[in-house]
């Protein structure tokens, strides 16, 4: 009986790697297709010759047909207005649904919890009309706001914020600290492990936008790079995969290293966080 559930044990196990390795292969398959196809001319991208047809000129005449910096930057200041404006009002929110009372506060903590159900293209008309109406269409603001109330990280930083022992808070106190000086104190420094999980989630999340972004940017001033790239990859300009594939690795670049720099601090982030 015991050799017979060791034997069982050793095929979940190997039936676990095997599908995890499937999925694995599955998801990098697009990746590793757009990195064969950047490196080869576009005569040889589709073929498997491995003999002949590298070159390096993809990412040059890629680099050339459309302004790739301003996409950067647009993306960077977006990502970065939207993390800040994230942490600030997430921060806000939930310090005062995990520290304090009001009435209607379990109403309004469930009316948050179900915007989780919602998704944001459900959201895309009535965002527009909105931000029509503050006159920031076609800008960076008009394009972050709507993400800024992030209903997932105001519920992940009330839960750290309630597990945050009151012992710590009442310390601070007494050494004179009031209400912002408490959070800004014990309770974020205590969430530094979240903060950093929320963070990479954010920033690989509205790096990748598409649709919204799509929706309410009409100029090279404020299109992203999924918008941008989307343009670049028109078929009214030609379909080049070797280009395609080449401006696809352009973009996804900053992300790819970011993670493989940070990728022990990514997964040590999410186990402290007690993300599952």
């Amino acid at each position: 009986m015991t050799a017979l559930h060791l034997w069982r044990e050793r095929a979940i196990h190997l039936l676990d790697s095997a599908g995890a390795l499937l999925l694995a292969l599955l998801w990098i398959t697009p990746l590793l297709f757009a990195t064969w196809a950047a490196l080869r001319t576009p005569e040889a991208a589709l073929g498997f010759d491995w003999q002949q047809g590298w070159t390096l000129d993809n990412f040059v005449q890629a680099w050339a047909r459309a302004p790739w910096p301003r996409y950067f930057l647009n993306t960077t200041l977006l990502v970065g207005l939207i993390l800040a404006g994230q942490f600030l009002l997430c921060t806000l929110a939930a310090y005062a649904f995990a520290r304090f009372e009001f009435p209607g506060k379990q109403a309004v903590f469930l009316l948050i919890l179900a915007q989780l159900f919602i998704l944001p293209e459900v959201l895309i008309v009535e965002n527009y009309a909105t931000v029509a109406r503050l006159g920031w269409i076609d800008s960076l603001l008009g394009m972050g706001v709507p993400y800024m109330a992030s209903a997932f990280g105001i519920f992940l930083l009330r839960q750290t914020f309630m597990q945050v022992p009151r012992e710590l808070e009442d310390a601070a106190r007494i050494e004179g600290c009031g209400m912002m000086g408490v959070l800004w104190r014990v309770y974020i420094p205590a969430a530094r492990p979240v903060y950093i999980a929320y963070a990479l989630v954010s920033v690989a999340t509205h790096w990748n936008n598409f649709l919204w972004p799509l929706v309410i940017s009409s100029t090279d001033s404020t299109r992203p790079l999924t918008v941008g790239l989307s343009l670049f990859g028109a078929p009214e300009s030609g379909v080049n995969i070797a280009l395609i594939g080449a401006a696809t690795l352009m973009t996804v670049a900053p992300l790819l290293i970011g993670f493989l720099i940070f990728q022990r601090q990514f997964i040590q982030a999410f186990l402290r966080a007690g993300i599952r």
